[in-house]
């Protein structure tokens, strides 16, 4: 029997979207009587947590998240150890490398591992601001691989954490969306899965419009 490793983050009323809106994810609960019925809404950000970005974060004209197919977000997956990496370190082609990323297939979906989510969701400012980060020239390598979906359980573009960045000072992810890969956020939990290349699933909320999307991160093991 297959079993699925849950790789998503947790969300509740406490969890910090990155400090560039900086916005508390709220849940309202609303109830009828007289026996028990619940709808709740949920204001947030929707770079919040476990998600997906499309190419109209950072591009004017670029797809929305409801463009963006199934085949992108489902299939092969390959984890990058980067484990030994620390606190505001940037990511080398080298570290990719000793990773494991050299065997990084044309179409594979890549997932950075480094535990900092593991270890620090939930403590804010400090999971943005202390966060590992993915310098530009090493988004390029990944992209020049072929990867189709890059996953990351750190938060991955150093300049969003300072308090005067702009839409130009996003360079590693003007680097992945503008060549049509799908970038994924809140990945966890990436030392629990038992082999580097697994079956990898992200299904995400299908909204028009918008330039990111809340999704379930999770591996397939047979």
């Amino acid at each position: 029997m297959p079993r699925y490793i849950d790789l998503s983050v947790t969300v509740d009323h406490t969890t910090m979207s990155p400090p560039s809106t900086n916005m508390r994810l709220e849940v309202t609960p609303h109830r009828r009587g007289p026996g028990f019925w619940q709808v709740s809404s949920v204001t947030q950000s929707l770079h919040t947590g476990a998600h997906i970005d499309s190419p109209l974060h950072v591009f004017r004209d670029g797809i929305t998240t409801a463009e963006i197919s199934l085949d992108q977000v489902m299939g092969s997956a390959i984890v990058v150890d980067l484990s030994f990496v620390g606190a505001n370190h940037g990511v080398t082609i080298d570290d990719l490398r000793r990773g494991g990323a050299d065997d990084v297939n044309h179409g594979d979906i890549v997932l950075l591992r480094t535990d900092w989510t593991d270890k620090m969701y939930g403590q804010w400012p400090s999971y943005f601001t202390q966060s590992p980060y993915c310098p530009p020239e090493t988004a390029e390598w990944l992209v020049a691989k072929g990867a189709k979906n890059i996953g990351f359980d750190f938060f991955e573009e150093y300049c969003a954490r300072l308090p005067d960045f702009s839409s130009e000072d996003f360079p590693m992810h003007r680097m992945i969306l503008g060549a049509g890969v799908v970038i994924m956020e809140g990945v966890t939990n990436l030392g629990a899965l038992p082999r580097r290349r697994v079956d990898f699933a992200a299904p995400f909320y299908k909204i028009a419009g918008t330039e990111g999307a809340p999704a379930r991160f999770f591996a397939r093991i047979d």
